[in-house]
Order: structure tokens, then C-alpha cells, then sequence
């Protein structure tokens, strides 16, 4: 087990979980639910702490950068992931309707009451609520950047890689346990059946969706470079393999920095912009996340509207900041806004996890990609703002 991928480990365990759930007595099943509601309470009392962690010293870190450089990069990766949500909540809202089509969880009454209650459970409460979390990160991490404070920074550096090794060590070897306790749960309360048929149509839907947004990510940078946006990401697939392989794109810039100087973009760009991107290009990880949590709130019979929604991709853009290079960073640092800003209650989230690091990978492999065109893209730009500074002086 120890050798399997998260990937393995999570189909492993949610057929696992309908599998034992089939058959096995409640006595067995509410074990598992303990150590779900256990688990669970975790999550919520580290959310505010991920929050901080990763939001604060990401800001401070990216307000030291190169001047325009630095303005062209965050904000056509901060274009580029919100375009990638807008994408996902207009192809979500036209198909899932037909898709989804009485496939929700209201057919079996409340699905909080259809869940069998745990032996016992342990209070963790958190030490802030996420708003007041993620206005501490914006104070913090907007400080760092405007008075430069080396000792403050470094501070908070090593506090997020004290949270990465929580969500390295502890959540994320945790979360096969998590997820096949909610599938045997669900399972033995008459559920699972329509969640694996969503699971199904969503996951086919995300992959295409991938492929259209790398297209159009392309179709940008080509035109700028007059090149065929084809053969740009035929150049890029590289990149995208090894980010499917290793799930991370951090482990992925060395690949990804060779092959985006093969697009056209100056070294000196694509040296300070691809590491940059692999922490706040995140189109691939949008694309999943709206995709899914919309997915999840149809499962509960609720709408998904622009207005509800927009404000939850907007924030997205910000809160995955700087997410930690393990599998699963972007859904962990989006935990806090899928519960205070969409309503989600633990069993949505157990979800939103489960649905999400099934196709984890893909997401990353699709980041990884598109940094390439943002790449190029900041170069282009870059060139045409001190041209047209040069011709004005």
C-alpha cells in the first residue's frame, strides 16, 4: 500500500467502501463514521491555519518580485484562473441539468439523517472562523510585502511548511480512510449508487473542459507570438506528463521551464515566471473545483447561480496561493471557502475531497501546461510595454 499513488489508494478505497458497506453490520460501519466525525473536526480546526499559512507569506513573497514582470505574470494568471471557473460554472450549469438529471441525494430524504451517527466525537474547535482567517493572511502577507520584513517572512514561511507536513504526514495519508468510511456509510444508507454515477459523467466532463481551456490559453499566446497554438502545446506535452506523473507543480518546474523556452520566451521571463506560476497558475485546479462543488450542490438539490458563484471563483484565485506542492493543496486551501461561502457541511466536503483527488492529477498536469502560454504571453506583453516606453521617451 505503502508503494500505491494517491490516486490507487483512493479508487481503492471508495470501492472498498461499497464493497464492506454492502454487506458489513452497523456495529462496523460506525467505526468508520467515528473516525469520519473525528477526522472531519480535524479539517475544520486546521482550515483557518492552512488559510494563514499559505495565503500570508505567498502574498509576501510575490510583492517582492520584479516590478511589471512580477504585475504582467499574477495578473494574467489571475485572468487565466478566473476564465478557467467562469468556463467550468457556464458548461456545468448547461449539462449537468441533463447529466444529472434525478441523480440527487434528496431522493433518500436528509442525507445527514441517512448517515449512520458515530460511537463518539471530540469538539476541535477553530481558533478563528476562515473570514477572520483569510483578512489576518491579507493583512499579514500585504505588510510583508510593503515593508519587506525579512525576519517576519521567514517566520511565516517556516509556519507553512509546518502546515505542508501536516497536510503531507497527516491529512493526506488520512484521507483514504476518510473517504472509504463516507462510501461505506453511504453505501449501507442507500446513497452511493447515484454519487458513482456522478463521479463518472463529472470526471469525463473535467477532462474535456482541460482540453478546451488549454486550447484557448494557446490561442492567446499564439496570437501574440504568431505561432500555431497547436504546435505550442504539442511542445508543452512533456510538461504535462511528468505533472501527471508526479501530481505536483513544483516537482514539475524544471521540465516545464525547458520546454516553455522552446515556445519563444525569453530566458530571463521564463526563469522568474514559471516558478512564480507553478504557485498561483491555477486554471486546472479551478476548473475541478467549480466543476465539483457544483456537482455536489446539485447532489443536495441546490442551484448554482452566477451570483452565488462568482464571488467563491473569485476568491479562489487568491486563496490557492502559493497551495503547498503535495496532491490535494488546492481543494485543502479551498476547504474554507466551500463552507463559508457555498454552505457546504461535512458531508459535502467528504465529497467535494473524494471527487476532487480523483482526478487531482489531471488538474496539475493542466497548471502545469497552461503555465507555458502565461509564459509566453508575459513575454510578448512585457516587450510591447518597454517598446512603447522607449518610443514615448
Amino acid at each position: 500500500m505503502k508503494n500505491l499513488g494517491l490516486l490507487p489508494k483512493i479508487i481503492l478505497a471508495i470501492a472498498l467502501g461499497i464493497l464492506i458497506g454492502s454487506f458489513a453490520p452497523e456495529s462496523v460501519i460506525k467505526i468508520f463514521s467515528t473516525f469520519n466525525g473525528l477526522f472531519g473536526n480535524f479539517l475544520g480546526f486546521i482550515i483557518p491555519l492552512i488559510i494563514i499559512g499559505f495565503i500570508a507569506p505567498g502574498i509576501g513573497t510575490m510583492g517582492r518580485g520584479a516590478g511589471k514582470l512580477l504585475g504582467i505574470s499574477t495578473g494574467l494568471a489571475y485572468a487565466s484562473t478566473i476564465l478557467a471557473g467562469l468556463l467550468a460554472l457556464f458548461v456545468a450549469n448547461s449539462f449537468y441539468p441533463v447529466l444529472l438529471k434525478n441523480q440527487t441525494l434528496n431522493r433518500f430524504g436528509n442525507p445527514e439523517e441517512a448517515l449512520l451517527k458515530p460511537y463518539f466525537s471530540i469538539e476541535m474547535t477553530p481558533i478563528m472562523d476562515v473570514m477572520a482567517a483569510l483578512m489576518i493572511a491579507f493583512i499579514i502577507g500585504l505588510g510583508l510585502a510593503a515593508i519587506k520584513g525579512e525576519f517576519l517572512q521567514h517566520a511565516m514561511e517556516d509556519f507553512r511548511s509546518i502546515i505542508e507536513k501536516v497536510i503531507a504526514k497527516v491529512i493526506i495519508p488520512l484521507l483514504p480512510i476518510h473517504i472509504f468510511g463516507i462510501f461505506s456509510n453511504m453505501t449501507q444508507g442507500g446513497q452511493v449508487g447515484a454519487i458513482i454515477s456522478v463521479f463518472a459523467k463529472v470526471f469525463v466532463m473535467i477532462i474535456g473542459l482541460h482540453m478546451i481551456f488549454l486550447l484557448i490559453q494557446y490561442s492567446f499566446a499564439g496570437a501574440l507570438a504568431k505561432k500555431n497554438p497547436v504546435k505550442m502545446l504539442k511542445e508543452m506535452l512533456p510538461a504535462y506528463f511528468t505533472a501527471l506523473g508526479t501530481q505536483s507543480s513544483a516537482s514539475t518546474i524544471p521540465v516545464t521551464i525547458k520546454h516553455a523556452k522552446k515556445l519563444g520566451a525569453s530566458e530571463k521571463v521564463t526563469d522568474f515566471s514559471i516558478p512564480l506560476l507553478a504557485n498561483i497558475h491555477l486554471s486546472g485546479s479551478t476548473i475541478t473545483l467549480v466543476s465539483c462543488s457544483v456537482a455536489v450542490l446539485m447532489l443536495q438539490g441546490q442551484s448554482a447561480t452566477l451570483a452565488e458563484v462568482l464571488p467563491f471563483i473569485l476568491m479562489l484565485g487568491v486563496t490557492m496561493i502559493a497551495a503547498p506542492g503535495v496532491p490535494g493543496g488546492a481543494v485543502m486551501a479551498a476547504l474554507g471557502l466551500l463552507e463559508s461561502m457555498l454552505g457546504f457541511d461535512a458531508t459535502m466536503v467528504a465529497l467535494m475531497i473524494a471527487l476532487y483527488m480523483a482526478q487531482d492529477s489531471f488538474g496539475t498536469a493542466c497548471n502545469v501546461a497552461g503555465d507555458g502560454a502565461i509564459a509566453v504571453m508575459t513575454d510578448k506583453l512585457s516587450k510591447k510595454e518597454q517598446q512603447a516606453n522607449h518610443t514615448a521617451a
